[in-house]
């Protein structure tokens, strides 16, 4: 297609691992921090941006969260999800999964309520004003204790109505999926949706164990199931899918160069993979910018694209008339686009 780059720019799109915090920008960081009178060890936006240079996972996740030290009230978070939605809408995403980090913030002393408070009015003006939906999703902090994740779960509970699910992130080798069945079985009982981080750095085996030990929905990245054909053959019977982050795993030295990036042989294998942004600030690219990057190098073309934007839509957590229409929109889309040639 002669305009790859415009067809990106308006397909249809769900996003599924998205990190609320990992979109805050330098600026509007540094903004937040003079407001509430919090010091950073940056000083200007070059100075924060020259440090998004990470060699590992746990490089990152340092920076990261100092830089949530800025967050202190309900504003603030308010501020930062209407920055990410409104961003989103202007690359045509329809539908947002949304991960929020709440012990970063409440082992801080900010309280539980100045988090999701500010989030959810976000997410319900951007509803109004722009039409793009949005579902939220607790990530417990995976180098912290179970007994920590425990205590976010609970105090997570009067919240249940705007909250769809619960998650694992956070540094990932050292800590398997099995540290938290106990926590995932709570909140399976308490009728969450679940999903976890696994297979980034950590091995197949961790894939596994959030599959079995944690019985996840969703695998977030999963980009080490090629390394077990028996994983690969599990995935793939039992339809699960990966939310896949193509220029985080560049950013994060998972991958060395993009041209190395196993998506395109997920896809062949049969794998249910989406494209996603997971912490766009910090790794150079919100989803479109993802969409183009695999487009470029691994030579996918505009039906790669829109397989993968269904992808999202039948991967998420929408009911499924929603879920119906946003498909039947992608094809409507792709149509139109490829009779124009």
């Amino acid at each position: 297609m002669a305009d790859l780059v415009r067809f990106i720019q308006d397909l249809p799109k769900a996003e599924l691992h998205l990190h609320i915090e990992g979109t805050l920008e330098p600026e509007l960081c540094l903004a937040l921090a003079a407001r509430n009178k919090v010091e950073l060890r940056f000083r200007s936006i070059e100075e924060l941006r020259a440090a998004y240079r990470f060699r590992n996972l746990q490089d990152f996740l340092d920076l990261y969260y100092q830089n949530t030290g800025a967050l202190r009230r309900a504003q603030d978070f308010h501020d930062l999800t209407r920055a990410y939605l409104d961003k989103a809408h202007r690359q045509a995403v329809r539908h947002a999964e949304i991960f929020f980090d709440p012990q970063a913030h409440t082992r801080r002393g900010v309280a539980f309520a100045e988090v999701i408070d500010g989030i959810q009015r976000a997410r319900e003006e951007a509803q109004k004003r722009l039409g793009i939906s949005s579902l939220l999703i607790l990530c417990f902090l995976r180098d912290l204790s179970a007994e920590s994740a425990m205590e976010a779960l609970e105090q997570a509970l009067p919240y249940r109505d705007r909250i769809v699910g619960v998650g694992l992130d956070s540094a990932e080798i050292g800590h398997p999926p099995a540290k938290f069945k106990d926590v995932f079985a709570r909140a399976r009982r308490e009728g969450f949706r679940v999903v976890a981080h696994a297979g980034e750095e950590g091995p197949p085996a961790y894939i596994w164990g959030a599959l079995d030990e944690l019985q996840v929905a969703r695998i977030d990245h999963g980009v080490r199931s090629l390394e077990d054909e028996a994983l690969v053959k599990r995935l793939v019977a039992d339809k699960v899918p990966l939310t896949v982050c193509p220029l985080s795993n560049l950013r994060l030295q998972v991958v060395s160069d993009l041209a190395l990036h196993p998506l395109r042989r997920m896809m062949e294998r049969g794998l249910m993979v989406t494209v996603n942004s997971d912490d766009p600030a910090y790794f150079g690219g919100y989803i479109n910018e993802n969409y183009q990057a695999v487009a470029d190098a691994l030579g996918f073309d505009a039906s790669a694209l829109c397989a993968l934007a269904r992808n999202s839509f039948a991967a998420s957590f929408l009911d499924e008339p929603t879920r119906n229409r946003h498909l039947a929109e992608v094809d409507r889309y792709a149509a139109a686009a490829l009779h124009r040639g």
